[in-house]
């Protein structure tokens, strides 16, 4: 299924295409005060819509997950890192999509403060 999303303002606009069965509910200090709930899939699944230009970056820790973010109304709607086999992967924020209803999704605790 193709899901659409965007930022507040519209700046950032994106599809992305899977199976939304779950979510993840990360502790780490950035989620857990922006309120992401995170959807994982390979990189190429995402396709952003806006140009490239209108995006922000915001790394911290060890610097390997580029949280993408609109300059404009702050929100972050995807960030981009690796998983552990070396894939290019993509973390989606799922507040940012249309039509989802996440109060029927699974959500999935991750520890994101012990790394």
């Amino acid at each position: 299924m193709t899901y659409k999303g965007s930022c507040h303002c519209g700046k950032i606009t994106f599809e992305v295409d899977g199976e939304l069965s779950g979510i993840a509910d990360c502790n780490c200090s950035l989620c857990s005060r922006k309120g992401a709930l995170m959807w994982f899939v390979p990189r190429d699944s995402l396709h952003l819509l806006s140009p490239e230009e209108n995006l922000k970056t915001y790394t911290f820790n060890k610097h390997v997950i580029q949280h993408r973010f609109c300059p404009d109304c702050g929100i972050h709607p995807f960030g981009e890192g690796s998983d552990p086999k070396g894939n290019r992967m993509a973390a989606i924020n799922v507040r940012c999509l249309e039509d989802v209803d996440i109060s029927t999704l699974p959500v999935q605790h991750f520890d994101g403060r012990s790394l």
